[in-house]
């Protein structure tokens, strides 16, 4: 018989199970994907953001997807690395802690559909109306987007995560490395049945709404492309669109992944790993395409790297000269 802990302000995350010989290999290879997907994205935020020739829409949009990465990393890697560490028993969480969690979660997904869609837009925008994108995607107009882009996702996951939090509690184990909105709402021994139809709801609404604005935006592309024979254009286009597309398709196949293996408790911990990938491998390889695929944006990270070191190494050599010039003296 299950043991019932009604509304206990203390829960347990099941968290993600290691042997103990993988246990810091494990911790070290989360540890790494952390801090390289941090200084890449903050990276390049700051670029975009001291750089003039960098001022273009397409990189300020940009910027949200690399804000979102960082929201979501933050909220979710650095717990989860420091629970491998630690004995299951010692892996405890407040309620609180876990239900904010839980929202910047749900929050970090549905930017990451938000802002995707803006994004095309943009790209639309660029490649079927060349000669108005600048006076469409107007400062006035990425400010809007933007607001949009977040204040959607916000108000949906407050009515999500809301409809989650007036339940009352009867179990503490959170079956997650982290918490989620799914996790927490399986904590109660309630009727789900409102939670259940708004976040299928929420959920299909969110794909329905981002497949269906990728596709129309990149079917008016590819009929623009194939009806014009400037060969500039359809080059163009194809490699903004390349880009934009990868990063949507790694994003949504790894999220739906960790949507349908929540149906099947049995391959618990391959739901698990499929969660923390969905925050790691997304937030790690944005910056990586889209460095790779922008020529100003990846010669612009190139040449900072290059100063920085270079003032470094003046620093350095400035300083012996000085100590060798008091040691002479």
């Amino acid at each position: 018989m299950e043991n019932y802990t009604y509304n206990s302000l203390t829960l347990q995350l099941e968290g993600f199970k290691v042997s103990e010989d993988l246990m810091y290999p494990v911790f070290f290879l989360f540890l790494t994907s952390y801090i390289l997907s941090m200084f890449m994205n903050i990276g390049i935020l700051i670029v975009i953001m001291i750089d003039k020739n960098l001022k273009q829409p397409m990189y300020r949009l940009f910027c949200n997807l690399s804000v979102s990465d960082i929201i979501g990393i933050t909220q979710i890697v650095p717990r989860l690395i420091a629970d491998l560490l630690r004995p299951p028993s010692e892996r405890l969480i407040s309620y609180y802690e876990c239900a904010f969690q839980a929202f910047v979660t749900q929050l970090f997904a549905t930017t990451s559909h938000t802002v995707l869609m803006v994004m095309a837009f943009d790209r639309y925008v660029a490649i079927c109306n060349p000669l108005r994108y600048t006076a469409i995607m107007s400062n006035k107009m990425v400010i809007k987007l933007t607001v949009l882009a977040w204040g959607v996702a916000f108000v949906l996951v407050v009515i999500l995560i809301s409809l989650t939090v007036r339940l009352s509690t009867c179990r503490t184990i959170i079956n997650n490395p982290f918490c989620d909105n799914a996790s927490l709402f399986k904590l109660s021994c309630e009727s789900v049945l409102i939670n259940n139809v708004y976040g299928l709801t929420f959920s299909v609404g969110l794909l329905t709404s981002s497949i269906g604005s990728i596709v129309l935006t990149y079917a008016n592309i590819t009929v623009i492309c194939l009806m014009s024979n400037n060969k500039s254009l359809n080059s163009k286009a194809l490699k903004t669109c390349s880009t934009h597309l990868v990063v949507y398709l790694i994003m949504l196949f790894s999220g739906m992944i960790a949507i349908a293996l929540h149906r099947f408790p049995q391959y618990s911990d391959y739901r698990k790993l499929s969660a923390i990938l969905f925050v790691i491998v997304p937030g790690s390889l944005n910056p990586v395409i889209y460095g790779v695929q922008s020529k100003e944006l990846s010669q612009r990270m190139v040449q900072y790297c290059e100063t920085t070191c270079c003032r470094r190494k003046m620093k350095k050599q400035g300083c012996y000269l000085t100590q060798h010039y008091l040691s002479e003296n």
